[in-house]
């Protein structure tokens, strides 16, 4: 999680929003990106999603079996999805998102009963951290 929040840092030093995310496979980083959705005009561009394309890359495979996903807030509907998707062990996650969270905010697209894969879940997890970060963020970033 502590490279996942250099990430978030990074994110925001560049003017994105500081999100950052790991992807992580017997003990070592297989993918790692931060937030880049202002960087490429892409609405897709979600640390976590292109954290699982780079761990998809690296391992060489698409399902991320035995994969731990750490990712600073929690995740969006889109992330979530791609988690399912892609089937990680476990998504772990920092400060909550009352607005966009799919993991128990808003809805809980991970543990969803009907769905094939449900991931082990785990919230909050340096949560005053990664939201600091993020309201230092948009508070530099608000009028007034």
């Amino acid at each position: 999680m502590r490279e996942a929040l250099a990430l978030a840092e990074q994110a925001a030093r560049a003017g994105d929003v500081p999100v950052g995310a790991v992807v992580v496979h017997a003990g070592r980083i297989v993918g790692r990106a931060a937030n880049r959705t202002v960087r490429d005009q892409d609405p897709t561009a979600h640390a976590e999603l292109l954290a699982l394309r780079e761990a998809a890359s690296t391992l060489g495979q698409w399902r991320l079996d035995g994969c731990t996903v750490y990712a600073t807030l929690e995740p969006c509907a889109m992330c979530a999805g791609a988690m399912v998707l892609g089937r990680p062990d476990r998504v772990v996650f920092g400060a909550w998102d009352d607005k966009a969270g799919m993991v128990g905010s808003i809805g809980d697209l991970l543990r969803h009963p009907r769905l094939n894969h449900r991931p082990e879940v785990r919230g909050g997890v340096l949560a005053e951290e990664a939201g600091a970060v993020l309201t230092e963020f948009f508070r530099a970033r608000r009028p007034g």
